[in-house]
């Protein structure tokens, strides 16, 4: 999965929007509420961390299988401790992916069975750039 960094001219710092306080049903409909309980500022809900934050798009499909998929967006903090089963932002001998950090194996791991382990000898130059916090994607294109 190749990672695609997104200018900062392109997001917005502060966009509160309506969160109604009432939860929307994903199986049997229920009555429908207008009960707007507070603005919700997608910012302070995704972002832990604002300094040691950064955004990527997210290309291809070998983290699919964990729900990253083709274009989604990336919410990554520098600021933590990569740990086993994390999925981090890596470089690789200069080359930036996102997979799954298998410290025990000394790999990275994808998310799909048609891609291969990345070994990670140790002559290998490893930087791990971020944990990824959340994946935002679009549910519908236009």
């Amino acid at each position: 999965m190749k990672i695609i960094p997104i200018p900062k001219d392109q997001i917005q710092s502060y966009l509160p929007l309506p969160l109604y306080s009432d939860s929307v049903a994903a199986g049997f409909p229920s009555p429908a509420e207008d009960h707007i309980d507070q603005a919700l500022d997608l910012n302070e809900h995704l972002i832990a961390k604002p300094s040691a934050t950064y955004f990527a798009r997210a290309s291809g499909d070998s983290m699919k299988d964990l729900g990253i998929l083709d274009g989604d967006l990336l919410v990554i903090d520098r600021s933590l401790t990569p740990e086993q089963g994390n999925v981090v932002i890596a470089s690789v001998d200069g080359q930036l992916t996102c997979k799954i950090l298998d410290i025990k194996s000394r790999c990275l791991l994808a998310a799909n069975d048609t891609f291969p382990a990345i070994p990670l000898p140790e002559e290998a130059d490893l930087v791990i750039e971020g944990v990824v916090v959340h994946a935002v994607h679009h549910l519908r294109w236009s």
